[in-house]
């Protein structure tokens, strides 16, 4: 069993009070929810798995930009997500060092289009361990992927949020059902 740690869209734009969409922000803060994703990193790296950071966001052009998606279609307008800016940025306070590997998605799920998937399997990756925001969107699209990958999924769900609780709580709930779910202070150390 070969185990990696994937750590899901902690940006600016989307984590911190000051982003151009903080949908997360306030349950970030009020959970620790960056705290908790450090204790997994530092628990990742401690027992050398690979820690692999995915970030959303879009060129300046914003030629990859899906402009129909409810989701995503006025992020141009906005200037939101845009790589290169202080959105799109990891937090500051998030474990992630310049040695990292980063992937940039352009959409909600961090397997569509990016080198994820090639990445897990050139190290024989079987099981991988999911945090990050948000619960109901990007950790459920990549815990269902996974799962139809034929991964062993893991949810760390301390280190994972949603725009309100009981979000979080009814993603977590559903994912149960095809993910084991740990926190960040239980996690073999």
């Amino acid at each position: 069993m070969n185990k990696a740690l994937v750590i899901i869209d902690f940006i600016n734009d989307i984590v911190d009070k000051n982003g151009k969409i903080p949908s997360c922000a306030a349950q970030v803060s009020a959970n620790h929810v960056i705290h908790n994703a450090n204790v997994a990193i530092q628990w990742a790296r401690k027992n050398n798995l690979p820690c692999i950071f995915v970030k959303v966001g879009f060129q300046s052009s914003y030629l990859e930009l899906p402009h129909q998606s409810p989701m995503f279609g006025k992020a141009q307008q906005y200037r939101a997500l845009e790589l290169g800016q202080w959105g799109t940025e990891f937090h500051p306070d998030l474990l992630v060092t310049e040695h990292d590997m980063v992937i940039t998605k352009s959409r909600v799920n961090p397997f569509y289009n990016t080198a994820l998937d090639s990445v897990l399997r050139a190290n024989a990756i079987t099981d991988i361990y999911f945090c990050g925001v948000s619960t109901c969107w990007a950790i459920q699209s990549a815990v269902r992927d996974a799962h139809d990958r034929d991964y062993c999924a893991h949810i760390i769900s301390d280190a994972c949020t949603s725009a309100t609780e009981q979000e979080h709580q009814r993603s977590l709930a559903m994912l149960s059902r095809i993910a084991t779910l740990h926190q960040a202070k239980t996690l073999d150390m």
